[in-house]
């Protein structure tokens, strides 16, 4: 029951965010977060990031009365995360995807947070893309430890965990090498809605009675939402990450030639 409850508030949130994005678009536009350049995809469109960081304004108004720093609410972030992972590792979708979502709130509100204070620095930024990567892998350990029995299952965790880590590799590689990092698809908040989206409808999906049928060892039931999630990010990410691979080559050999 908590787990289709917490499906629920999950879902209905991402309706309510959509729709008012929607109805925000056909309104004058205004100034966007510069911050949000190069993020979004399907799932998770520009509107639908600026709505969010709207939604939270609130809170970060709150945490920086009560002097709440942003590396407090980044280290905070590992425990709903690590809760997270423990939950969907035993098939509690649903509670384990709100835990989740908690955690990469926590990841949209420490930055808030520290442009408030006004108070970005590299120190800062370091411990907050290590965290971001532990957060990342904790619910993908979660999903390769439940999926642990089925092999075909467990080689889509694996996957979504080489093309989440390439993605962020490929875009540091190239700001490391001093190139401006080629845009794609992928990026960690949009892995992280469609695995939270997968985790999220599978609860409904138990309830709606489409039964547990298998086919080459993977379910056909409840675990299919997820399952087709963990194909998307997988897939997607992988090609993204080798596209941005040869992007960032190609601005390379362009630098080298403006020399």
């Amino acid at each position: 029951m908590a787990d289709l409850t917490c499906a629920l508030v999950l879902c209905t949130f991402a309706v309510l965010v959509a729709t008012t994005s929607g109805v925000l678009a056909l309104l004058p536009k205004s100034a966007g977060n510069k911050r949000l350049d190069g993020h979004g995809g399907i799932l998770l469109a520009r509107g639908i990031m600026e709505v969010a960081y709207k939604l939270f304004e609130p809170l970060v108004n709150l945490l920086y009365r009560l002097r709440v720093t942003p590396n407090m609410v980044t280290a905070f972030s590992l425990a709903p995360a690590i809760a997270s992972a423990g939950l969907v590792a035993k098939g509690h979708f649903g509670v384990g995807a709100m835990l989740a979502a908690g955690s990469g709130f926590c990841d949209m509100v420490d930055g808030m947070l520290a442009r408030r204070y006004n108070s970005g620095s590299d120190i800062g930024e370091l411990f907050d893309a290590a965290v971001d990567r532990y957060v990342e892998f904790l619910l993908l350990a979660g999903l390769a430890i439940y999926f642990r029995g089925s092999i075909p299952s467990l080689l889509l965790c694996l996957g979504a965990v080489l093309g989440s880590f390439m993605v962020s590799y490929t875009t540091a590689k190239a700001e490391a090498l001093g190139v401006v990092p080629p845009k794609g698809a992928m990026r960690r908040a949009e892995r992280a809605v469609y695995l939270l989206f997968g985790c999220s409808v599978a609860p409904v999906w138990q309830v709606a009675g489409l039964g547990n049928h298998q086919v080459a060892s993977i379910s056909l039931g409840r675990d299919l939402p997820v399952q087709i999630t963990l194909v998307i990010v997988a897939v997607v990410a992988n090609v993204s990450a080798i596209r941005r691979m040869f992007r960032t080559a190609e601005l390379i050999r362009a630098k080298k030639r403006a020399a």
